[in-house]
């Protein structure tokens, strides 16, 4: 089980709360991506660091930070690397969060 004071955390910064909601919906936020469709293979971090307008190891860090909370997972093809929310670990999330308050 993810550790829920990790979690908590990585949620705590406007950058990666905005990343969260950017891939709750990819193709409308990442329509220019070609190549493959956001919601099928996940967002190109590149894009994802336009977007953010911070240096890619920043955004690398952000992503890595939700990652380990469990909230994304990372596709790679070649040397890029594609992410996704996980669902399934957000929704135990909220469940949790609201069992606990």
């Amino acid at each position: 089980m993810t550790d829920r004071l990790d979690q908590s955390k990585a949620l705590a910064s406007d950058a990666r709360l905005s990343i969260m909601e950017w891939l709750s919906q990819p193709d409308a936020h990442f329509s220019k991506q070609v190549t493959g469709k956001p919601s099928e293979i996940g967002v190109c971090v590149t894009l994802i660091t336009e977007r953010l307008n911070m240096a890619q190891p920043t955004v690398s860090r952000h992503l890595e930070l939700l990652r380990r909370a469990g909230f994304l997972s990372v596709h790679k093809i070649g040397r890029w690397s594609f992410f996704k929310r996980d669902e399934a670990a957000i929704s135990d999330y909220k469940a949790w969060i609201n069992d606990h308050l």
